[in-house]
């Protein structure tokens, strides 16, 4: 279905047709354009290679820039990383509004939609990305707070996304916690995802957390 394709992708190769000389290109818009690509690439490598296999080195590599020029816009590799994330997590949620122009209006209409492209958010490769960083945070001291403070953010927007594009009425018992229920259930498909093809039950499940709703918040 459409949603899966505009939430599913996730930049990761560098337009090489993009790249423009210094003389044509504000010093300011090349200093955008680069941090752009080396989050695209820290996101992709992530996906790729794990927390171990992502330095800084190798993202700059990717992106096409120096390490030196990296490291102005991420002094560290925690930085760089955590900032990737957090775009790309940025990137997602914009997509998953323009999904549903009209919001709720429009949303609410086809819950089963709305659902498919929550749980959409779980799978693909800034998910597996997220996890990497999840799984060195929770080894790595100085990366944990970070990360767990990013964790919160994002857990946090893409909740009120779905209050909103589920027209949700949270004051109502139970409410909150069902679209919690979903968001966790959508984190687990993900996780179930990472190994094997799970489309087939992963439909299933949402047709049902579909009719739940419905159930739930039209009582």
């Amino acid at each position: 279905m459409g949603a899966v394709s505009a939430i599913e992708h996730v930049p990761g190769e560098r337009v090489t047709g993009e790249r423009v000389t210094g003389e044509r290109v504000p010093k300011q818009d090349r200093s955008r354009a680069t941090r752009q690509r080396l989050l695209e690439a820290a996101v992709a490598c992530l996906a790729e290679h794990g927390w171990t296999g992502s330095t800084v080195a190798v993202v700059a590599e990717r992106a096409g820039v120096s390490r030196g020029a990296a490291q102005h816009h991420f002094p560290t590799r925690e930085d760089l990383f955590t900032a990737a994330v957090e775009y790309v997590a940025e990137e997602r949620s914009t997509a998953l509004r323009a999904l549903f122009p009209q919001g709720a209006t429009g949303a609410t209409g086809d819950r089963h939609a709305v659902v498919a492209a929550l749980v959409d958010l779980y799978t693909g490769p800034f998910f597996r990305a997220a996890l990497h960083l999840w799984v060195a945070a929770s080894n790595e001291a100085p990366l944990r707070p970070r990360v767990t403070e990013l964790e919160a953010r994002v857990g946090r927007e893409t909740h009120r996304i779905a209050v909103d594009l589920l027209g949700a009425d949270e004051t109502r018992p139970g409410v909150r916690e069902t679209v919690q229920g979903l968001l966790d259930m959508a984190r687990g498909l993900g996780l179930a995802n990472l190994l094997t093809d799970d489309t087939a039950r992963r439909e299933r499940v949402v047709a049902q957390w579909a009719r739940i709703l419905d159930t739930v918040l039209t009582d």
